[in-house]
């Protein structure tokens, strides 16, 4: 009935959000500064992550997975949304969620299609997508591959891109 907050279980988590805060996001890909595209770059990142989980045949674990969404639910709820919409916005990021999971999950790498559908631009006008973009996508996964699942899970992910 009541869900149980397991704040140990948030290292993950906040690696996370610490990813989705990388200023190049912002100032050299353009992107639009907002909760969204944050939240998107949140789904983006742990997709590449259970990606790698399920590469090595490894379980990745329920209460961290219902943590990271129990935590977005409450930031939502910070942000002065009442029950019915934070749950009709759950909703909506869940289906966000999981439709970026099932397209990395296709192609094995984040594509032009996910950048251009998830993540908006800063000016309305057509953007040329920027490759940076792709290729600091494709150097986090390999990164990310190269660490050990506790490494991840404890959100010990000192990535670095330029």
């Amino acid at each position: 009935m009541f869900s149980i907050y397991k704040s140990h279980s948030n290292k993950l988590y906040n690696k996370l959000v610490d990813l989705s805060r990388n200023i190049n996001f912002y100032k050299k890909n353009q992107l639009k500064d907002n909760f969204e595209t944050r939240i998107n770059l949140i789904f983006i990142h742990m997709s590449l992550i259970l990606i790698i989980f399920k590469e090595r045949k490894k379980d990745f674990p329920q209460d961290i997975f219902d943590n990271i969404f129990l935590n977005i639910e409450y930031h939502i709820r910070e942000l002065g949304y009442g029950d019915v919409m934070v749950n009709k916005k759950m909703k909506e990021l869940l289906r966000i969620f999981y439709d970026i999971l099932i397209k990395v999950k296709a192609s094995k790498t984040i594509n032009k299609n996910i950048v251009t559908n998830y993540l908006v631009p800063q000016s309305e006008e057509p953007k040329q997508l920027n490759d940076n973009l792709l290729n600091y996508f494709r150097h986090f996964y390999d990164f990310c591959f190269e660490l050990e699942n506790n490494s991840m899970l404890k959100g010990q992910i000192n990535f670095k891109y330029q």
